[in-house]
């Protein structure tokens, strides 16, 4: 087994994770916030958009089972990644649509899967998609772990695209 991390934030984090926890390879997942100002953030406050930080996913996968760059074409697929800090009704930059690499060889994934989106046809107005380096993740508190695993009627406005 190759076990790697990827950080992505797609709108808001219960949809993102139920589509990416069922790709084979996929090991685990979990939701919280990265890429904002402010120690230790909680719901409450990142929900208010003065922390910089976006409603995030940290995925454990094994290499020789999914590739990084597979990940990525699904990441590209589940949400609308032109539209800046917004997924469906969500607003704020918390939503907004950001690879956070740990490595030289994600950032180059990154940005060629971002250009491969934005060339795809796909969608019709520029692909905004942060690429930005990865610092720091916080879990999300308990109740939104595998949030629509508990609650199958739960809020998602996340689907595959293409």
């Amino acid at each position: 087994m190759k076990l790697e991390i990827a950080v992505f934030s797609a709108g808001c984090f219960w949809g993102v994770e139920e589509i990416i926890r069922k790709i084979p390879g996929v090991l685990k997942t979990t939701v919280g916030y990265t890429g904002g100002t402010t120690s230790h953030p909680v719901y409450e406050t990142v929900t208010t958009g003065s922390t910089g930080h976006a409603e995030a996913i940290k995925i454990e996968f094994d290499a020789e089972l999914v590739s990084y760059e597979q990940l990525l074409e699904t990441f590209f697929k589940l949400h609308d990644p032109t539209t800046p800090n917004r997924q469906g009704n969500d607003v704020g930059t918390q939503y907004r649509s950001a690879i956070f690499y740990l490595n030289e060889h994600q950032k180059a994934c990154a940005e060629a899967e971002k250009l491969k989106a934005s060339q795809s046809g796909l969608w019709k107005k520029p692909v905004v998609t942060e690429i930005n380096p990865y610092d720091h993740f916080w879990d999300a508190e308990a109740e939104h772990q595998d949030y629509l695993q508990r609650n199958p009627n739960g809020y998602n406005c996340h689907y595959l695209r293409g």
